[in-house]
């Protein structure tokens, strides 16, 4: 296979030349401002997700067997060795469906690019605040297109995409951060590749969906710290015929794009592609909430109105959250469709305080969520995955009234991304669960002002309790 032999390794290396070479100057004005407010999003979902259960027994099950004080654990007093704060980090910041998506890309960049960044920022002190945000910039710029080339097929076949492409986003970021050259670089990503994991079946229910962002940005890290050691990585991991990322991770080569690897590199700014979250559950289940509270402002109706609800969406709108629910745990909860429909109507919204424990079994959204339908559309699923979100809402009341709506990207998203006001709204939000408001103002400040810094492990001491 002449592939295997390492030759041909054009994107994988056009990958590794554009993270090494690139430059704080050559980011425009609006990606760097862009990139701020996905930091801050981040850094205030994994404050928030400090506290909850699964993050306690992470964390205490990694004190047990770690006394390292190498960095911190964020919104708590703890300290690890680097790879399992990374490890601790991510899965904060994916801890309670919260934190950004890159829907073409099919990734939560933030919670794995950000953890593994920090934590070499921790290692090395003096890294500026300009030199950070590039670091973080090659990061987001990378997993977003591995998730592009490798397309909507990796999930629908039951790869956590946010697991395996998320690995290349840690490791684009911590490379960068080491100053890696391309060829160090080329062996990070393919130290890393072959680390990537990640089973979409976590998603009814089990605790570990929140650990797979962790621990790809652990395995990011990993890659890029022995890439800097001399260690050697698959030099081709994305062209490899036999072995390789895309040939591994997809069933046949069809169904991936390898020139959307490289496409636009410099250019076009995937880091603007990112979308935010303004409801606690999974990002296929907005576009859905928005068009109900749409319909809301056209006529107020509630639960008991309520005769039936028909979601129409794509094939992964309907593998991803439209199953029927069962009460199997929190994540489950947060990812159904019906669910979460159900909670909107009952509660009035769908973040962090309507998903206590006790609601999984909640009598009163289980039953209205049976009358909560979600449809293949094959028009909507023709249309790509730009659109792979988009749905067609019918709400049919008891009184014969039959409204519906189409929203193609919901509020937060790259098409109506949020006010900086709005982002830094929920970040104090959340921050506020676990910080004093001086701290959070300090934190808030030192983020949106991450170009002033001097050393960039400030940010790493206003994360600790």
């Amino acid at each position: 296979m002449a592939h295997d032999s390492g030759s041909d390794n054009r994107y994988t290396r056009g990958l590794a030349e554009f993270i090494s070479g690139l430059r704080y100057d050559a980011i425009p004005e609006q990606v760097l401002a862009r990139i701020k407010l996905l930091i801050l999003d981040s850094l205030g979902c994994a404050v928030y997700g400090a506290d909850l259960p699964w993050s306690r027994i992470l964390i205490d099950t990694l004190k047990g067997v770690d006394t390292s004080p190498g960095a911190a654990v964020w919104g708590t007093a703890v300290r690890l060795s680097a790879p399992h704060a990374a490890l601790a980090n991510g899965s904060l910041v994916q801890g309670f469906e919260l934190d950004d998506v890159h829907r073409v890309g099919v990734l939560h960049v933030g919670a794995v690019t950000l953890p593994a960044l920090i934590a070499i920022a921790e290692m090395k002190p003096g890294m500026s605040g300009k030199e950070f945000l590039t670091a973080a910039v090659a990061g987001y710029e990378t997993g977003p297109r591995v998730g592009m080339c490798m397309g909507q097929e990796h999930i629908g076949q039951g790869w956590h995409s946010g697991a395996t492409v998320g690995v290349f986003s840690a490791a684009a970021g911590a490379a960068r951060a080491l100053r890696l050259d391309a060829d160090r670089t080329v062996h990070a990503l393919g130290i890393t590749g072959t680390q990537s994991a990640g089973l979409m079946a976590a998603q009814y229910g089990a605790m570990v969906k929140r650990m797979h962002a962790g621990r790809s940005s652990q395995s990011g890290l990993y890659g890029a710290l022995l890439a800097a050691g001399g260690f050697t990585g698959i030099v081709n991991v994305f062209e490899s015929e036999y072995g390789g990322f895309c040939t591994t991770f997809s069933r046949s080569t069809d169904r991936f794009d390898r020139a959307k690897l490289v496409a636009g590199l410099g250019q076009r700014w995937e880091t603007m592609g990112v979308a935010l979250k303004f409801y606690s559950c999974v990002g296929s289940n907005h576009t859905t909430l928005d068009a109900l509270r749409d319909m809301q402002t056209e006529q107020r109706y509630g639960p008991d109105d309520i005769e039936r609800i028909v979601v129409h969406g794509s094939q992964v709108t309907m593998d991803h959250v439209g199953w029927k629910y069962q009460p199997q745990g929190l994540t489950s909860a947060q990812l159904n469709l019906p669910f979460c429909v159900a909670t909107l109507l009952l509660e009035g919204d769908v973040f962090v305080d309507q998903f206590p424990e006790s609601c999984v079994a909640d009598p009163a959204r289980m039953a209205l969520a049976e009358k909560i339908e979600v449809r293949h559309d094959p028009e909507i699923t023709a249309r790509g995955s730009t659109y792979r979100h988009m749905v067609r809402v019918e709400v049919h009341l008891k009184n014969g009234k039959r409204m519906s709506r189409t929203v193609e990207a919901p509020r937060g998203s790259e098409h109506k991304f949020a006010s900086e006001a709005d982002v830094v709204e929920k970040f104090e939000k959340l921050a506020r669960h676990v910080f004093p408001n001086q701290q959070v103002e300090a934190l808030r400040d030192a983020v949106l002002g991450l170009d002033k810094l001097d050393d960039a492990a400030g940010i790493a001491r206003l994360l600790v309790r």
